[in-house]
């Protein structure tokens, strides 16, 4: 860690004011440094595009285990056009690829999809209906102290089923198949995660789709409560439940500092 005292040759030469003003202006210095709000960093942009096709992701993406019981769905790097970009083709299986972050809740995302046909199946009100053309999860860093004993039971059991580690929290952003867009609905399978319909239906199949997100405002809208810091972010297509089949493309991801909703 730097020393902020000077040394004892550099304290003979300063008076007793100036060495007061100059303690006071350093321990002002680490506070703004240590200001959980403050971006320490330029907005992140989690690439695609330049990445050669093939089934080798890049930099920081992980496989991610949706289910122990059946085969995850295939997943490569694609052309598509001129760019490179991340697809998931769900046959009866899931999928998903998952990047650790660090970042403030005070966050905007962005990123493009595209999807062949929404799951006809699906119904989001159920477990065994809980299948979407694609989905972009978001990780919140809850403490588990807040969570009650039956939660976190809940959460060490799926960690140890999945073999990693779980969110305590989490946003999920889905392509579904029938409900309104803007529609916030609790995860059939866990009060800790939020679904949020961002696109519906097959009108915008085959065509690439924009979102841009306001994490902190979205979290407070669907948890009714400030969000946390992020941990995390997944990109997921899954037809397990229903039996069905989807692709999905993701282009870049955007991370960028937001105002406080």
């Amino acid at each position: 860690m730097t020393k902020f005292s000077a040394t004892s040759r550099q304290a003979g030469y300063l008076t007793r004011g100036r060495a007061r003003a100059l303690r006071r202006s350093r321990w002002t210095m680490l506070l703004l440094v240590l200001a959980p709000v403050a971006w320490a960093a330029t907005p992140i942009t989690l690439r695609f595009s330049d990445v050669a096709p093939g089934n080798t992701l890049p930099a920081g993406w992980k496989a991610y285990a949706m289910s122990r019981h059946r085969p995850a769905a295939p997943m490569a790097i694609v052309r598509d056009g001129a760019d490179s970009v991340f697809h998931i083709d769900a046959d009866r299986a899931a999928g998903a690829i998952a990047h650790t972050l660090d970042l403030p809740a005070a966050t905007m995302l962005g990123w493009r999809w595209k999807v062949d046909r929404s799951v006809a199946a699906a119904d989001m009100s159920k477990k065994k209906g809980d299948d979407f053309a694609a989905r972009v999860y978001v990780f919140f860093d809850v403490p588990l102290s807040s969570l009650s004993w039956l939660q976190r039971m809940k959460l060490k059991l799926a960690r140890r089923t999945l073999g990693h580690t779980m969110p305590t929290a989490a946003l999920c952003y889905v392509w579904d198949n029938r409900h309104p867009i803007g529609t916030i609905a609790p995860s059939p399978y866990s009060p800790l995660i939020r679904t949020i319909v961002l696109q519906s239906g097959n009108t915008h199949a085959g065509q690439w789709q924009v979102q841009d997100r306001n994490l902190a405002a979205d979290y407070l809208a669907a948890f009714g409560r400030p969000a946390p810091r992020i941990t995390g972010i997944a990109l997921s297509a899954d037809t397990d439940n229903t039996g069905g089949h989807a692709q999905a493309w993701f282009g870049d991801v955007t991370l960028t500092p937001a105002s406080e909703p």
